[in-house]
């Protein structure tokens, strides 16, 4: 008989078999995991993964306790699909994949409770699982963005699943395909950077208001329109980037109370009215405003921002005048409607829409029928001068300021057809008060909102004052109605005055005012109907993102206009005066014009003779190209004009012309050669902005024609790359295309050059040569050498064979250093890659400003302007993000955009366009 001892024993033994079995049955099998993961990746023989013993050596695995902790496989140079099956291994704290060409499924996540750090970005997954988000409650780091296989797809949104993520604190979605932010993002606690650039979001959502969101990235969105009032209830926000977008409406008040806000990119949107004053009081290191239809007075802000100067009454800091002042606070109590206020800028209301002056003096308001809402300001009693405020026929709401009945020269006061209520003010006699059609005048209502506020200084009442209303008697009517007619006779002669001052005011304003203004004829139209789009025709038609917000497109006829539509680039350029001549080439010359301000443009000409149909065709596809991307490493198209038989493009100036000038000519030049880390800034610079042609616009761009002489420098040396009359339109899935064989000898990528057929791997090519170019000092293609020794590329592979023989390949002007020889060790085998023979061999172009970035960050000073504020890359790791950022924060310089950020750091930067083939 079994004692009562001996069955607990036996109980007990049992109990732990079984759990043993389960504790198997249930423990992960990261080996198995690992081999299917090994299965589905292309190129997986180049992780050296051998041996059953993962932990012992794999690359990129870390264990703890026999469990991966760690896969860290980033930019591997892996292709393929990712397993279904990664969510297996529960121990997992740490995924690292960024920067492959992984395609397929991302996998899902699901349930990998220990994940703190997710990094999928920068690939080519297609799709985003529907569980990806659950169970990820401890994740930290969450990094999927740039996976541009997403954008064939119908697009997506964050689940709910995110929000048991209560630690989540970096989101990165940017260029996703993403539709929408949801309302719970703003509710969750944890999250501080939010990066969703470049998608498809409609609006800001109102529960980002009271967030603790510090950085917020939603610029360069597919649509994005309503307001950028959420904002103004973010007190922790320090980087704000919402450019590009067609947001409406003003800037929040409330944004001033965000008082760690450094970072501040509103630039082409629609936005309206004045700029809070109290920004100025922001320790803002960065501000960019341009293209907009702000108006009033620009704050005092501690850096100068980039701004259209002609918008505003007051760029020094100084008061606007008290007319413009008042009808900035009319547009404000009224809403800010948005076609009014894009029409009310400047620092001179004469000419405004609806406004009517006598000399200098605004005498009456006219905007009957005009769609306001809000309230009428008392502001307008500081316009002394009113004798007619016409604002029948609206929906405005409120009361009649008690202060208009003291405007001394007041005639005519028509407030029929509104919502108003309030006492009824008693004007002075001789006031015609209309007021019909407002049935709640008279009554005092419950107050709904805050007043819109009180004038500066109230003026005085005079005494005497008396009702008129509108049961005067027919008499009175009648001698208003005549007093009302005569005033608008008068407004109306006094605006078409103002509009012929101030049209002839804005001869020479034309070209500089807005960043794309375009001038052609009508009449050119018919013959050659893509001359006939604007800018802006240009950007609908191609479902670009870029915004056009600048002023309208000037559409002059075969008159006066057209002749001095052409004056102008002819004036500014002396006539094209051969002493401008900053380049030729083989469709024209390209000139230097100085505007009467001072400011500098480049006007490449196309004459009659040279306006083949080849050369049509690249005026066009330079306009197209330049209308669509915006980049601090692209030359900027200030517009263009067609002439009879000649076509002018006008481009921003850049002072010290292109980088062939300064690697093989600089002593014609008169200059120093460029010491090696200025070449390595050039080549990071050049390396940003056809990654953005590449991948980060909207769509894909095919340079076909990058060459040294096609990259500008401006005065501080910040390179752009220029010439897009050979841009073609990338295929999509990296297929090939074909096409008639363009470009420049010694700079083709052999598979182009032999079939004629591109993709983005021949700009990588041509790119790789420009290294080499760089780096030796010699030309792509030097006739002067012997023939085995004519073409860089073969010359530089056959020589580079050893340390020693490498020494000799390098510039003599170049000083060597053994920082310098590393550096140079390091763009070498960059270059060598960039030119492989097989396309499928040559990395992309954001790998390669991953290559030369920390060699700029190895040397660079602290306010090197040459390099870009970049406080949160898509590419770091929270830590490094978290160093880079407390490092600008110490960093007082006004720093410029990188390839997410697509406006120049000046406006008026201006760069030439030399044709060098």
């Amino acid at each position: 008989m079994k004692t009562k001892h001996g069955r607990n024993w036996v109980l007990r033994v049992t109990v732990l078999v079984l759990c043993c079995v389960l504790a198997a049955v249930g423990a992960p099998d990261d080996g198995a995991v690992l081999q299917d993961f090994l299965k589905g990746v292309a190129n997986g023989a180049s992780l050296g993964w051998t041996g059953t013993d993962f932990c012992a050596g794999w690359t990129g695995v870390v264990c703890s306790g026999g469990n991966v902790v760690q896969l860290r496989l980033r930019e591997a140079g892996l292709g393929g699909t990712v397993t279904s099956t990664l969510n297996q291994m529960t121990d997992l704290t740490y995924l690292e994949l960024n920067g492959n060409s992984f395609t397929g499924a991302m996998p899902s996540l699901a349930g990998m409770a220990n994940l703190q750090n997710i990094f999928l970005h920068q690939n080519n997954f297609t799709s985003i699982p529907g569980d990806f988000f659950r169970g990820l409650t401890n994740v930290v780091n969450l990094y999927i963005d740039r996976n541009l296989g997403l954008n064939g797809t119908a697009g997506w949104t964050i689940p709910e699943d995110i929000t048991a993520s209560t630690k989540l604190t970096n989101l990165s979605v940017a260029s996703t395909n993403l539709n929408s932010l949801p309302e719970y993002l703003g509710t969750m606690a944890s999250l501080r950077v939010l990066l969703a650039a470049y998608n498809n979001i409609p609006s800001i959502p109102a529960s980002f208001a009271g967030s603790n969101i510090e950085v917020l990235q939603v610029n360069n969105q597919a649509g994005m329109k309503g307001t950028m009032a959420p904002c103004g209830a973010m007190p922790a926000l320090r980087v704000l980037w919402l450019q590009v977008n067609q947001l409406t409406g003003p800037i929040p008040d409330g944004l001033a109370a965000s008082t760690g806000l450094s970072d501040l990119r509103l630039n082409d949107n629609r936005l309206l009215g004045q700029i809070p004053l109290d920004l100025a009081k922001l320790p803002l290191t960065t501000v960019f405003l341009k293209n907009n239809f702000l108006s009033g007075q620009l704050p005092s802000f501690p850096v100068v921002p980039t701004f259209d100067d002609v918008d505003f009454c007051s760029t020094d800091g100084t008061q606007c005048s008290v007319e413009v002042a008042a009808l900035i606070q009319f547009l404000k109590g009224v809403g800010y409607p948005q076609s009014i206020s894009e029409a009310w800028t400047g620092a001179n209301p004469c000419g405004w829409i609806g406004i009517g002056c006598s000399g200098t003096s605004v005498v009456s308001i006219s905007l009957a029928s005009s769609g306001l809402t809000g309230t009428i300001s008392p502001y307008l009693a500081n316009i002394t001068t009113l004798k007619s405020i016409l604002l029948n026929n609206n929906t405005l709401t409120g009361s009649v300021p008690n202060q208009l009945t003291t405007l001394p020269d007041l005639v005519t006061l028509d407030i029929r057809n509104n919502n108003i209520s309030g006492e009824i003010p008693k004007f002075r006699p001789g006031v015609t008060f209309q007021s019909s059609g407002n049935p709640f005048l008279g009554t005092v209502l419950p107050p709904t909102s805050p007043s819109p506020g009180t004038p500066g200084a109230t003026p005085n009442t005079p005494g005497g004052a008396s009702s008129s209303s509108s049961s005067s008697t027919s008499v009175g009517v009648i001698v208003g109605a005549i007093v009302g007619a005569l005033a608008l006779v008068t407004v109306v002669a006094l605006l078409a005055f103002c509009f012929f001052r101030r049209k002839k005011k804005k001869k020479y304003s034309a070209l500089i005012q807005g960043q794309n203004t375009v001038v052609h004829p009508r009449g050119d139209s018919g013959s050659d109907p893509e001359l006939g789009k604007t800018l802006a025709e240009y950007r609908a038609n191609d479902g670009t993102r870029t915004n056009y917000s600048g002023p309208s497109d000037m559409q002059v006829g075969e008159g006066d206009s057209l002749g001095t539509s052409y004056e102008i680039l002819r004036d500014v350029t002396e006539g094209f005066a051969e002493k401008n001549v900053l380049g030729k080439g083989g469709f024209g010359v390209v000139y230097k014009g100085t505007f009467p301000d001072g400011t500098m443009v480049a006007v490449k000409r196309m004459e009659a003779a040279v306006m083949s149909n080849k050369g049509l065709k690249e005026f066009q596809s330079e306009i197209s190209v330049l209308s669509k991307v915006r980049h601090r490493n692209l030359v900027e198209l200030k517009g263009y004009c067609a002439h009879r038989n000649e076509r002018l493009l006008v481009y921003e100036y850049m002072a010290q012309g292109t980088l062939a000038q300064h690697l093989f000519e600089y002593q014609a030049m008169g200059v120093r050669p460029l010491e090696w880390t200025r070449r390595l800034s050039i080549a990071l610079d050049v390396a940003r902005g056809l990654e953005y042609l590449h991948g980060l616009a909207h769509k894909s761009f095919i340079h076909r024609d990058l060459k040294p002489s096609n990259i500008l420098l401006d005065d501080k040396y910040a390179a752009k790359v220029s010439d897009f009359g050979l841009v073609k339109l990338a295929p999509e899935n990296n297929f090939s295309v074909e096409t008639r064989l363009a470009g420049t000898f010694g700079y083709l990528a052999p598979e182009y050059a032999v079939t004629g057929r591109v993709t983005t791997k021949a700009d990588v090519f041509s790119f790789g040569v420009v290294l080499m170019e760089m780096m030796t000092g010699r030309r792509a293609l030097d006739e002067t050498e012997a023939e085995e020794n004519m073409h860089l590329v073969t010359w530089f592979r056959r020589t580079n064979t050893s340390p020693e023989t490498f020494a000799r390949c390098i510039d003599p002007t170049i000083t060597m250093t053994e920082e310098t020889l590393k550096s140079l060790n390091v763009v070498s085998d960059l270059a060598l890659q960039c030119t492989a023979r097989e396309p499928y061999q040559r990395p992309d172009m954001g790998h390669a400003v991953n290559i030369l970035k920390p060699l700029i960050e190895q040397w660079k000073p602290a306010k090197f302007v040459g390099e870009g504020s970049e406080e949160i890359d898509l590419q770091l790791t929270l830590p490094e993000a978290l160093k880079q950022w407390q490092d600008l924060e110490n960093d007082s310089f006004c720093g410029v955009d990188d390839s997410r950020a697509s406006i120049p750091q000046k406006p008026l930067d201006f760069g030439t366009a030399v044709d060098g083939r």
